[in-house]
Parts: structure tokens; sequence; C-alpha cells
């Protein structure tokens, strides 16, 4: 099997790929029709309403966030990931019982936002931690390009199909056609073979989110990773907001706004499936696609047509992609396992935490000045994180001289390797920019020649 696709070779991760691409399928089905529900039928194309239902829907990570890695890190994930997809499956069923008699409000809506994010705060950092019960440390990063690959490619045709249905039989609908898609994956987690799950340790210490906390705080390159992932996120992520104003003003209706959504994905899914090919993750990457994010959305603002627009949306995604499924890897495969669960969840957290923050700032400059202006905020995020980035880079002593020409810099992967005790990483906090950074792997260590 290809080095693309080596998590396959795992029976387990092939039940879990297909369960997962089904629900994501629905779950970017439900995505469309909610921001249309909300920016057409009950609202008058108002782009802020629909920035208060995403930061309602993305608040609950950031809030219960101590609670969450917690849970993540001590309960059977299997067992965590089985009862949050049955409470997605209940709740898509009353949103579209409600939609179909014509009974929902906007406030009612806003609620239910609410609930998607109580459970999906719960959900994200146990399915993400989850991929390193199922695969080899070696395969990790992989797996998550692959899972990223598997998400994007669902956001390719669950939008149009979601945009096409509402037009066809109404958004209430949609959202029972994603309940279904939930079944998928509780069948999915019902078929693993528990017996060939990894082991995984449990840290059992008192400490929770701060335990966490700490352990990335004490790591530069995790600060980094986490401040570019929060400026994108806040600013950078809103596509349903850039891609529905923007439709509108092109003159395009619901199905167009879910093609815009699909041709966002064809960018995603190349981006994923090349950080596939990549055998780790690398920091450095991360901040490149921060600068190539903050291009791409410029040049996508500055298009005059729908059609051009639709093109640019390409790269976009690909940026973006790059850059997510590269520092989730990166943080999967450098965390400690006993505390993987806290610091997916602060990861999570804050992806889904920065929504708060910059949605409702992007609705409202995309109401006051247009949604051209928010998407160039954005753009100005993937800068900004791009150059706290560089900056770190000359400031962590990994930019130097190259040995081959005077004239050329090198930025050194790692730093001279020492053996340092897991448990004194959590207890000292020390910096891994002496031991993790992923090409530690490779690199040679040198002792004194004998005399």
């Amino acid at each position: 099997m290809s080095a693309m696709f080596r998590s396959f070779s795992n029976i387990n991760y092939r039940i879990w790929f297909a369960g997962a691409l089904v629900s994501n399928i629905g779950g970017w089905m439900q995505a469309t029709a909610q921001d249309w529900v909300v920016l057409t039928e009950l609202t008058d194309n108002d782009a802020a309403a629909m920035g208060v239902t995403m930061a309602l829907q993305f608040g609950p990570p950031l809030v219960l966030v101590s609670l969450t890695g917690w849970v993540a890190d001590r309960f059977e994930r299997r067992r965590i990931l089985m009862a949050t997809q049955s409470a997605l499956l209940l709740l898509a069923i009353t949103v579209g019982v409600l939609l179909l008699n014509g009974v929902m409000t906007l406030p009612m809506m806003f609620c239910f936002a609410a609930a998607f994010g109580v459970v999906n705060a719960f959900d994200a950092p146990a399915r993400q931690a989850f991929v390193s019960d199922m695969v080899s440390s070696g395969d990790t990063s992989n797996a998550v390009a692959l899972n990223s690959a598997s998400f994007n490619l669902a956001r390719m045709i669950g939008p149009a199909v979601g945009g096409l249905l509402i037009v066809a039989i109404g958004s209430g609908w949609v959202f029972i056609a994603n309940a279904v898609t939930f079944l998928a994956m509780l069948v999915a987690l019902l078929l693993l073979r528990t017996g060939q799950l990894a082991p995984r340790l449990k840290n059992r210490r008192p400490g929770g989110l701060a335990e966490g906390f700490r352990y990335v705080w004490g790591r530069s390159d995790l600060r980094v990773v986490f401040v570019t992932v929060f400026l994108i996120g806040a600013f950078g992520m809103n596509f349903p907001i850039f891609a529905s104003t923007m439709a509108l003003e092109f003159g395009a209706g619901a199905d167009g706004y879910g093609v815009l959504s699909s041709v966002l994905a064809i960018g995603s899914l190349a981006g994923a499936l090349l950080a596939a090919r990549r055998d780790r993750a690398r920091v450095r990457v991360v901040i490149l696609a921060a600068g190539g994010f903050g291009i791409a959305a410029f040049v996508s603002a500055a298009m005059p047509t729908y059609i051009s627009y639709a093109v640019t949306l390409t790269f976009t995604g690909f940026m973006i992609v790059t850059l997510l499924t590269t520092a989730n890897g990166y943080v999967q495969m450098t965390t400690t396992p006993a505390l993987r669960g806290r610091v997916l969840a602060l990861y999570m957290a804050v992806i889904m935490g920065s929504t708060p923050v910059g949605a409702p700032i992007a609705g409202w400059v995309a109401d006051t000045f247009g949604p051209r202006s928010a998407i160039m905020l954005g753009g100005t995020a993937g800068f900004v994180a791009c150059a706290i980035g560089a900056i770190w880079v000359f400031t962590s002593g990994r930019l130097h001289r190259s040995e081959n020409s005077r004239f050329l810099m090198t930025l050194d992967e790692t730093r001279p390797v020492s053996i340092i005790d897991e448990a004194d990483i959590i207890e000292k906090k020390a910096d891994p920019v002496e031991f993790s950074d992923e090409a530690a792997v490779t690199t040679p260590i040198r002792t004194p020649k004998k005399d």
C-alpha cells in the first residue's frame, strides 16, 4: 500500500474512515442548511445573525475545555463517541421536525446551535485522540491527514447536495437526512475490533486542564502553533459568512452557496492528501501555510465574478487545510500520551472557541463594509500569524548559516537531542525545542570520538 494510504492497512482505521465519511457528508449537508435557514428563512440576509449562530455553536468547546479534555483522557473514547454521536442524531431530528412544522424561530435556532456546540465540545477531543488509539505512533500523522481528506471529501459532496436538497425538498428534510448518516458512525464504532485498539496511558494525577495548559505553555513550538490556529480560526475560517454573502452579492441562491463550499473543499482535499504523503508534520509548514492563506484570501476578495471567486477558493482551501492538518498532526505526535486528550481539547477549543471571537466581527464587517472587506480581514490574520511564526524561527536558534554556502541560510528542524524522561517533561515543563521537533527521529546523534 502506498505511503499516502498506509493507515488503511489497519482494519479498525478502515472501518472508522468509512463511517466517518458518511457522517461527515451529512454534517456538511446540515451545516449548509443551518446557515441558509438563519440567513434567508429566519432573518432577512442578516450576516450578523449567522455570526451569532456560529459563535453559539463553537463557543462551548472554549467554555467547557477543562471538562472535555479530562473526559477524553479519563474514559474510554469509543464509548464517549457513541454517546455524543447518539446525542447529535437526536438533536438533528428535533431541528428537522421543528422546521418541517414551521415553528422554528431564530431564538430557538440559537439554542439548538448552542446544544450542538456542547455535544461537539465532548465529541471533538475524543474523536481526535481516538485516532492515536487505532494506529501506531508512526502512522498517526498519516491517519490525521486521511481524516482531514475524509472531512474535505465530504465537504465537496455535502454542501452541494445540501444546497440542492434545500431547493428540492426543504431545509427540514436535510436535518433529517443528516440524522440518518449518524447511524453510519455508530455502526462503525460497534464494528471496531476493541482487542486491536492500542493501550493508552491514563493520567490519574490531579491537575486537569491546568496540567495540559502548563505543558503547552512550556513548549515554545506549541505556543506558536496555537497562536497561529487561533488567529486563522477567529478571522480566517468564517467561510459560511464569506461564501454565503459573496453568493448573494453575485446573485446566486442556496445551490450557488453550496457549490462554493464544495469548490473550497477541492483545494482542501488536495491539501489533506499532500499532507498524507509527508512522513511527519513540521512547524515550518504551518507558518508558511498561514502566509499562503493570507495571499489567497486577498486574491479571492478581488475577484469580479462568481466563477473567478470560486476558482480562487481552491487555493484558499488548500492553504487552510495544509495548515490545520499539519498543526493537528504535530500536536498529536509530539504530545506525551498521558496528556494527549487534554492538549487536544485545548487545541480544539482554540479552533472552535476562536469562532465566537471572530465570527460576529466578520459578520459585522460583512454587513457594514461588504463581504470582500471581511475576507481581507481574514487574510490579514494569516499574514500576522506568519509574521509571528517567522519571528519565532529567527529567535529560537533554528536558523543558521548553511554549511555548504556562506550566502545561504538553513532552517534546522531540530536541536541536539538528549534523552528526557516523559515525567520530567510534565514536571519541569521542558521545551521540546531541545528534543522533540519531528526531525529528531532522523537526526543522527554524534558522540565524542575516543582518543
